[in-house]
């Protein structure tokens, strides 16, 4: 694990985790990172939930259970924290809420019947979560008891899953490209829009912001849209040829280059794929965007407005 600056480019601290697991998902908030590691330990398969102490750069294993706890062939698919919970998605349809301070498993909530793809936690003690099989499904903590579930119009899996507290507006992007959204207070469907040809893999907006929803999924082209609309109004790539510095540290290549915005007539599938890696996940700052992709880069999008 690799902590970075995204003021000047430059890598803080680096960690490894227990027997070279590798990473499969985080999260974080002020304080400290949670992370989520598959690891394999005398051929059995073992899962770790990890806290990484932000401030004074240590990291803590929190949780570490086997097959005692869960099926030996069940995988843990995606988590979500608040202080002091993490909560996991696994494969069996169920979320599962660990204490980081006590270090237990405290519940065991049946959310779908399909494997969940993806999580999101409200401040007012909701777990709202995508299954594979296209349905989101919203639970109260507090009761353990359902509380609504959600479908979109078309046949894709659930891939990603943003909530806007400031809105009350959940919005979640699917395998075929479809980008939706719900007002948890009706419980009702606001839009449904295809805004990309393939996968949507990541979506966030900045907190507090109720306008702008920043999309990225396989195509590589990250989406600005409407949160009350859906309507996409920019789209932008990197522009592969235009490198105006570049340097090197001892932990890689930083290179400077400028961001392409793409008209509605464009056609993306015209477009090198050099310029265009698919977005794995994505972060939104007041100015900038930060993306990662199926290569070594981490990339910084700055904006000027």
């Amino acid at each position: 694990m690799r902590l970075w600056s995204v003021e000047n480019y430059k890598c803080l601290d680096e960690f490894s985790l227990p027997d070279r697991a590798p990473l499969v998902d985080f999260d974080f908030d002020e304080s400290k990172c949670i992370l989520k590691a598959n690891g394999l330990e005398y051929s059995s398969l073992k899962y770790y939930l990890l806290s990484f102490d932000i401030k004074y750069h240590k990291l803590y294993i929190s949780q570490s259970f086997n097959n005692r706890i869960i099926d030996s062939g069940m995988y843990i698919l995606f988590h979500s924290y608040v202080d002091p919970e993490a909560v996991v998605g696994c494969e069996d349809g169920t979320a599962r809420l660990f204490d980081m301070y006590s270090r237990k498993c405290s519940r065991i909530i049946k959310m779908h019947a399909g494997p969940v793809t993806c999580l999101a936690l409200s401040d007012d003690q909701l777990i709202l979560s995508g299954s594979s099989l296209g349905s989101v499904t919203i639970s109260d903590l507090s009761s353990d008891q359902r509380v609504a579930a959600l479908r979109t119009t078309d046949c894709g899996g659930i891939r990603t899953l943003c909530f806007n507290p400031c809105s009350h507006l959940v919005f979640s992007g699917s395998t075929s490209g479809y980008a939706s959204c719900w007002d948890l207070r009706t419980m009702r469907t606001l839009w449904n829009i295809r805004v990309s040809p393939n996968v949507i893999y990541s979506m966030h907006h900045l907190r507090g912001d109720k306008s702008t929803l920043v999309v990225g999924g396989i195509d590589g082209v990250l989406r600005f849209l409407n949160q009350d609309t859906g309507v996409v109004f920019s789209r932008c790539i990197m522009d592969e040829n235009s490198v105006s510095n570049f340097s090197r540290d001892s932990y890689g290549v930083i290179q400077i280059r400028k961001a392409r915005r793409l008209s509605e007539d464009t056609r993306i599938d015209l477009i090198p794929k050099s310029s265009r890696p698919s977005i794995r996940c994505l972060g939104v700052g007041m100015q900038k965007v930060v993306t990662t992709h199926n290569e070594k880069y981490i990339k910084i999008w700055k904006f000027n407005r």
